[in-house]
């Protein structure tokens, strides 16, 4: 049974078999037994050894595994080690990162519900919420956190927040009466409480009817499951690239293979040969290199307050073109907030009121003492419109609350019902029992007799009402929520009742909102700038939405505004020919807000889904990435996310983009620096097999290259300080490969230079008629020539352009590339090892003056022709 909200409570408990004086402690067993306990399903965490064995998918990977295999085979045995160590190093670094994340979220999660008060065998007692069971009989008080779904048998005035369920942050008053509708929607279900809400105001006793997976949070919790995770562009431009440079490496080494068995050359030569080529194309270190920059970019971004929770993800932030944010508590604070106020027959903003005028001050204790709302340093306690009148008098105009309360004691009150949409109190002013009514402006309006300004008390005309319906009118069309205030002197005020709310006079209009966050206006602004559409999902009213969004820059001219019933007349189809158009959908279901971030990934969109709330999970799981709250997200929601902000902060999110723009901006240029690096060996040794000369290199010249020199200057490229001009660069086209014809041939000419000044050593060292003082050379050149074009591959500028000790990793990397070098060409156990010669002053000058000339060859270019 699923729609108790159309029954009668009594019918509810009937049918759950259970009385007023709640379950009995067989009953409770019994029930335990058959529904479990009142907990999620919670998806089983991968083990650390589950993860570390997955970062051995990844196809360069296996193709470094392959060429290891190949080594230890052919008995080259430290090529094997290095490899291997490599590919271990790599594996770990994705391992650390992914428990660290999870480790950081760990640190904040609280239990929203530790313990629930009960009816068990006649006695109210309180137990952990987990324990909760079908038919238990629930107190709740304000303050309290709602462990589990329940059909309201009593009610005093309660009303409760369910904006992680809706999105909506006033508070829903909640009734005793059936509601004899289908299709009812959860924020209309007011005779029903659900998980996970909590109560602003008054007090019940319900009759718990789902548990655990059953509740709508469990609903929405299972809805993700349908949502599958996306590889980041980077993973799916790497995966094919790795495809294809197999591909190529297999063909090219089979061929060089073939080219010298035709020319006589010995079976195992022919092979070695082959084998050189295979380690000269392979860019051993490059998953480790982009692994470590990866997990730089998550350290400096955790400092600014956003968790990465998958490591590839921090790219991803890069491509993004669209975000699809939820209005409440992520581009708002979640806090109702008076903004204006309509006094003295006068529009003021809300800090432009003077407390040296009487008719200012009455107004500002009225909202104070019509009001049920407790605020304290840690907690507030009550309906957010209440405390927001309540913060309005103490923050702006500091009218302490526990003071005037004090000084203006409660003497009745005509507690607010929803009928008559009214709230009355009676205190003493100025010597006086006065009624204080508080209410909806139409049905306040109807009881008003006089006004009070300035000049006194005078008639309420019909002239005088148009002008506040016009005002209320307008305030409402901007989203605010408005509230009249009106009083009336009282003799007896022991028997006060609703007939007592009638000739009064009439003060004043509070309107307020949710306001946006002061930061969020700039951040649109900004991702507006860098081609990204923000779209604002919400479970909000379209015209409170559409006014937040047109305030900060989200709904601009020529925008759509759609809501909820709209999206469900149009089709899939439809909406993927729509959604460019609209920028806010407002009362939105969970499954709407799928459908929503799937028409934009149809379109070719790398989607970002924020949100906090439990009907964010699902989108948040279908989205490119997902970005949950830290503070007021639930765990539904960090848990399907792949980034979390600590400061619930949106401004963070444009941050966390703009070092996404940078870090692929640097991984790319690490690429290119390798790859340039490697084509230069791959042509060198094609030249001398086509050319019937000796191996340029030995295997473990290549290996010492690509895994140790080459390594420390990827890394430093991969950190290059931060690059202002991302932000007003489009987002990159996704469908674009890394390897692109401009990205090839780019490398292709800084390898042919690097490759030509290596072959030039090669020959200056057979002229010495020793292929092995040749192959020294050959191989000292190679390593300097891509150790200097680490500077080449900073940036597409000139380093005289971007500052020459702006990036000190890089010159420290290349530093100690040099010395790595000079090591293993002075020192003579290491000579063996690296098959070597002892090379003369004079082959050390060709070598440092041929390993400059592309260097300075590619700056002088930058220099003369790129301008930007």
């Amino acid at each position: 049974m699923d729609k108790f909200y159309k029954l009668p409570f009594e019918e509810v408990m009937k049918s759950i078999e259970v009385t007023k004086d709640g379950l009995t402690d067989s009953e409770i067993k019994k029930r335990q037994e058959q529904y479990g306990f009142n907990e999620l399903g919670e998806e089983q965490r991968k083990s650390t050894f589950q993860v570390f064995l997955e970062q051995f998918k990844d196809f360069l990977v296996i193709i470094l595994i392959v060429a290891a295999l190949l080594s230890a085979f052919l008995g080259k045995f430290e090529s094997t080690i290095v490899i291997v160590v490599v590919v271990i190093i790599n594996a770990i670094l994705g391992t650390v990162q992914h428990v660290k994340a999870e480790q950081s979220l760990k640190s904040l999660k609280n239990l929203s519900s530790p313990t629930a008060k009960v009816l068990r065998n006649g006695n109210k007692i309180e137990i952990p919420s987990k324990e909760v069971v079908v038919g238990d009989i629930l107190y709740l008080d304000a303050g309290d956190y709602i462990s589990a779904d329940g059909r309201i048998i009593e009610t005093h005035s309660l009303q409760v927040n369910e904006s992680s369920l809706t999105g909506e942050s006033i508070s829903v008053l909640k009734t005793l009466e059936p509601i004899n509708e289908d299709d009812v929607s959860i924020g209309d279900k007011t005779n029903m409480v659900f998980s996970g809400s909590f109560v602003t105001y008054g007090r019940a006793v319900i009759v718990v009817t789902e548990i655990g997976q059953k509740t709508e949070i469990g609903k929405i919790a299972n809805l993700m499951e349908s949502a599958k995770e996306k590889k980041t562009p980077l993973q799916m431009n790497l995966d094919n690239f790795g495809k294809k440079l197999a591909v190529a490496i297999i063909i090219i080494a089979v061929l060089i293979f073939v080219i010298d068995i035709i020319r006589g050359r010995t079976l195992i030569d022919s092979f070695m040969f082959a084998v050189a080529l295979a380690v000269a194309a392979i860019p051993e270190a490059l998953s480790s290199i982009v692994t470590i920059v990866l997990a730089f970019g998550t350290q400096k971004m955790a400092k600014e307050n956003a968790i990465i929770r998958k490591l590839h993800a921090v790219e991803s932030l890069g491509s993004i073109s669209v975000i699809c944010s939820d209005k409440t508590g992520t581009l708002t604070q979640n806090k109702m907030t008076v903004q204006k106020v309509f006094l003295d027959s006068e529009i003021h903003e809300h800090d432009k009121l003077r407390m040296d005028q009487a008719l200012h001050e009455k107004f500002l204790l009225m909202q104070i003492l019509c009001n049920d709302a407790e605020t304290t340093k840690n907690k507030e306690i009550g309906d957010p419109t209440e405390i927001a009148l309540v913060d309005f008098g103490e923050k702006i105009y500091e009218l302490d609350e526990i003071e005037t309360r004090r000084s203006y004691p409660r003497l009745k009150e005509v507690p607010f019902d929803s009928d008559r949409k009214l709230m009355s109190t009676v205190q003493t002013l100025d010597s006086k029992h006065v009624l204080i009514t508080k209410g909806a402006v139409d049905v306040l309006l109807d009881r008003v007799v006089k006004k009070e300004t300035s000049d006194g008390i005078s008639n309420f005309s019909e002239e005088d009402r148009k002008k506040i319906e016009e005002v209320n009118h307008s305030f409402s069309e901007n989203g605010l929520r408005v509230l009249a205030f009106a009083y009336k002197e009282v003799e007896n005020y022991e028997n006060i009742s609703t007939e007592d709310e009638h000739d009064l006079i009439f003060v004043g209009l509070t309107a307020m909102m949710d306001p946006p966050r002061a930061e969020s206006k700039e951040a649109v602004e900004q991702c507006i700038s860098a081609g990204i559409k923000p779209v604002m999902i919400t479970g909000d009213h379209k015209i409170t939405a559409s006014a937040i969004a047109k305030e900060i820059g989200i709904f601009r001219d020529g925008d759509k505004a759609v809501e909820g019933f709209e999206l469900e007349k149009i089709n899939d189809e439809d909406l993927k020919g729509m959604v460019e158009d609209i920028s806010v959908y407002a009362r939105v279901s969970p499954e709407h807000k799928i459908r929503i971030v799937r028409a934009w990934q149809e379109k070719g969109n790398i989607v970002a889904m924020t949100g906090d709330g439990v009907n964010d999970g699902p989108a948040l799981k279908q989205a490119n990435i997902g970005i949950a709250m830290g503070i007021t997200g639930t765990e539904v929601a960090k848990d399907a996310s792949s980034m979390v902000l600590t400061d619930d902060n949106f401004s963070t999110i444009v941050k966390a983009i703009a070092n996404g723009r940078s870090i692929y901006a640097n991984i790319k240029n690490s690429i290119r620096f390798l790859l340039a690096g490697n084509t230069a060996g791959i042509l060198s040794v094609l030249y001398a097999a086509i050319g019937g000369l000796p191996v340029p290199f030995a295997p473990v010249h290549l290996l010492f290259i690509n895994l140790l020199t080459d390594s420390l200057p990827a890394i430093a490229i991969g950190l290059e300080p931060h690059n202002k001009k991302v932000m007003n660069e489009k987002p990159r086209d996704v469908e674009t490969p890394l390897l692109n014809k401009v990205f090839a041939a780019r490398l292709l000419c800084e390898g042919f230079l690097i490759a030509v000044a290596t072959l030039i050593a090669f020959h200056i060292g057979l002229t010495m008629d020793d292929p092995l003082t040749a192959s020294t050379m050959a191989f000292s050149t190679l390593c300097l020539a891509r150790l200097f074009h680490g500077f080449n591959a900073r940036s597409r500028q000139s380093i005289f352009k971007v500052g020459l000790f702006s990036n000190l990793y890089l010159i420290g990397a290349v530093l100690i590339g040099i010395a790595l070098l000079q090591l293993v060409l002075l020192v003579d156990p290491l000579k063996g090892i690296f098959e070597v010669a002892t090379l003369t002053s004079a082959q050390f000058g060709y070598v440092y003056g041929l390993a400059l000339m592309p260097l300075v060859l590619i700056q002088l270019y930058k220099l003369i022709f790129v301008k930007d």
